[in-house]
């Protein structure tokens, strides 16, 4: 394990996940072309880090290991020729050091609004299947796990703010969380903090934020208090980040 005081050289991490190799099912997949996907909409994501997350800027994480939520709505999307379009999903996910030394566990949840179809669609983006390697954060998140949990259906309550940098996330009986802006010490007033990453695995602008969760009930468990957050709008496909 990495401790928390070591530092990664410049690039380090962008390096290896550009790398990163196929997952056990892109291996057992082999060449057969990927289903051509593609959705946009909005993302509240969430972590165990400090405000702002080196992880975002090829540092370790504050605490020395990652635990996570990310949520999205779905505004418009397809997967193949299955309709996406207004759904929700989401996934929880720990890694005892830096993601990209591996060994996570992580699982998804998706909307129990979806037909059959479209929750293995949604399951099939969460766990990284059908995208391009090293590619986009769902690929990368797949290939640095090692415990995939069952993927789990439920009703996701999620509304995201982009422009007033809150959200308000409920999955009831696995997760509560909630994010807003990172607030003057002195005078309260919200601190906006908006980055772009040009090249981003994930978004090319967002929206970070300060913000609480809880999940205490599954494998995965979660309690954040002010800790990193971020909103931003995704427009993602089979092959990564779409800009």
């Amino acid at each position: 394990m990495v401790s928390k005081s070591t530092r990664l050289e410049p690039n380090r991490c962008a390096t290896l996940f550009a790398n990163v190799s196929a997952t056990p099912y892109e291996q057992k997949r082999g060449y057969m072309a990927l289903t051509e996907w593609m959705m946009k909409g909005t993302e509240f994501a969430h972590c165990n880090c400090d405000w702002g997350c080196p992880c975002q800027f090829n540092g370790l994480p504050s605490h020395g290991n990652c635990c996570a939520h990310t949520f999205v709505q779905i505004d418009q999307g397809h997967f193949g020729n299955v309709p996406l379009d207004g759904l929700r999903w989401g996934i929880l996910a720990a890694w005892p050091g830096p993601i990209h030394l591996g060994h996570g566990t992580f699982q998804a949840i998706v909307d129990e609004r979806a037909d059959a179809k479209q929750r293995a669609a949604l399951e099939a983006v969460a766990l990284g299947r059908e995208t391009d390697p090293g590619k986009l954060v769902w690929q990368i998140f797949a290939a640095m796990t090692e415990t995939t949990l069952p993927t789990l259906t439920k009703h996701i309550d999620l509304a995201i703010d982009l422009k007033g940098r809150t959200a308000k996330l409920s999955v009831p009986g696995i997760i509560e969380a909630d994010a807003g802006a990172i607030r003057n010490p002195v005078t309260g007033a919200p601190h906006r903090v908006s980055v772009t990453l040009p090249e981003g695995i994930e978004f090319t602008t967002a929206e970070f934020g300060s913000g609480n969760a809880r999940a205490s009930s599954g494998p995965i468990k979660l309690d954040f208090t002010n800790t990193h957050a971020h909103m931003a709008p995704i427009h993602w496909s089979t092959h990564g980040v779409v800009r």
